[in-house]
């Protein structure tokens, strides 16, 4: 695995420090705020581990505050229930004193049903007729911010033009294809949690490709992330995240996401509101 995977799996390792109580670290990187994406894939493991039968199949999560990134994080598990089929956690992320984000996480066993569809995976490139976002930023330095111009362990291809230095209103659309950077132990959890930590990271700009802003000049944050895992899946193989945007208002944007397995099977969908105030 390349060094951001192995650190992203580090801090997936939460420390288990009394029943049902987990302590998670923070990116090493200097940054003003925890990556909401890292504190809802270590909710998720926090959950996981309390669990004995079933594969996550849902979350519904709220932002509360900014994390700390200086500071531990502690994860208490309320198990709220443990059914034949489905079995529900809560999950509260702690720093301070106070709760900084919260997630209800449900686990179902595995079911056959003869009922099945999904619907098409829309048709762009290939990742491998895309270059890497790395590539693509190497000369937008000072540009974005520190923290997207990093290695990441995700890897990232957008189709089309980056919504950072777009110069025209755009439709609210966007494609990119994203992979871990290196191979994944075969636990599902930590590839739903890798994904999890992935799925953060565009929604609010493809709320805002409609928009000419200066990015400077906004307060941008997560404010609610949900996802639904409809089937087995590696995210150390290439799943394309198709994105929309279908409404920006009061300074909230709501945005929606699918994720496809290469061969064009649907796995994750998702739905996440921002916060998109312009600060004047």
């Amino acid at each position: 695995m390349g060094n951001a995977l192995d650190t992203l799996i580090e801090l997936l390792d939460l420390e288990q420090i009394e029943v049902n109580i987990f302590r998670g670290l923070n990116h090493p990187d200097r940054q003003d705020r925890v990556y909401g994406g890292q504190v809802a894939a270590q909710s998720l493991v926090a959950a996981g581990r309390t669990v004995d039968r079933g594969r996550i199949h849902s979350l519904h999560s709220y932002f509360l505050l900014p994390g700390d990134p200086a500071s531990p994080i502690l994860y208490e598990v309320d198990r709220i229930r443990d059914g034949h089929s489905f079995t529900t956690r809560r999950v509260v992320a702690i720093q301070h004193g106070k709760p900084i984000f919260n997630l209800q996480a449900s686990f179902h066993v595995n079911e056959q049903s003869d009922l099945e569809h999904h619907m098409p995976m829309p048709d762009v490139p290939p990742p491998e007729e895309l270059k890497p976002l790395h590539e693509r930023l190497a000369s937008a330095r000072g540009q974005v911010s520190d923290w997207l111009a990093r290695p990441l362990p995700v890897e990232h291809r957008h189709v089309g033009e980056l919504p950072w230095f777009k110069d025209k209103p755009m439709e609210p659309v966007q494609y990119v294809w994203i992979k871990a950077d290196g191979i994944l132990p075969d636990d599902d959890l930590v590839h739903a949690c890798v994904t999890a930590y992935a799925s953060d990271l565009s929604l609010v700009s493809t709320m805002l490709l409609p928009h000419l802003v200066d990015w400077s000049h906004l307060m941008l944050a997560s404010i609610d992330h949900c996802m639904w895992f409809h089937r087995p899946f590696r995210a150390d193989g290439w799943m394309l995240y198709a994105m929309d945007s279908p409404n920006v208002y009061g300074a909230r944007g709501l945005a929606r996401g699918s994720i496809f397995t290469r061969d064009g099977t649907l796995v994750v969908s998702i739905t996440q509101e921002g916060l998109t105030r312009v600060l004047k």
